[in-house]
């Protein structure tokens, strides 16, 4: 039996310049952070509401507000709050698809690959079951006029 997910998350740049972006669980930059009660990865943040919604679980804030009152912020500390639901309930995870639109920054494929790795250790799968494209948006929404970050997730749950 397969089970599906799809989930989405967007924040806004920081305007301090004193917050790190961290997409896909590495830090991408030492600046140029997104507005978040967490560290602001959009990427876990993304695929965290498509595995819970694979579960039948909640959306992420659900989970990670009482996390962040307890002053927990890393988002691979609340991803495993959802792939430890994929285990509750009998599947694995069997692959992962990753879209983000933003016109900045510009992410070079070898940190993207980096990301494919971070994640795909976290979810126990292979690299190669762990897809990541971006997109500017050509400057049609918000995200593609580099206001900040949308990220979308798609995954497959298997039945173990």
């Amino acid at each position: 039996m397969v089970r599906i997910g799809f989930g989405t998350d967007s924040h806004r740049f920081d305007n301090s310049g004193m917050k790190p972006l961290v997409l896909g669980g590495i830090r991408v930059d030492e600046k140029g952070g997104l507005e978040a009660n967490s560290d602001g990865d959009v990427i876990l943040h993304a695929l965290f509401n498509a595995i819970s919604q694979a579960c039948g679980g909640h959306s992420l804030g659900y989970y990670a507000d009482p996390l962040f009152e307890k002053g927990i912020t890393d988002s691979t500390e609340y991803l495993k709050i959802a792939l430890g639901m994929v285990k509750e309930i009998g599947y694995r995870v069997h692959n992962i698809g990753i879209m983000v639109e933003a016109a900045k920054p510009r992410i070079p494929v070898d940190r993207v690959e980096e990301m494919k790795r971070s994640i795909a250790s976290l979810a126990g799968v292979g690299d190669g079951d762990v897809g990541i494209t971006f997109t500017s948006g050509e400057g049609l929404t918000s995200f593609g006029r580099g206001e900040g970050v949308l990220a979308q997730a798609v995954v497959s749950l298997l039945k173990r």
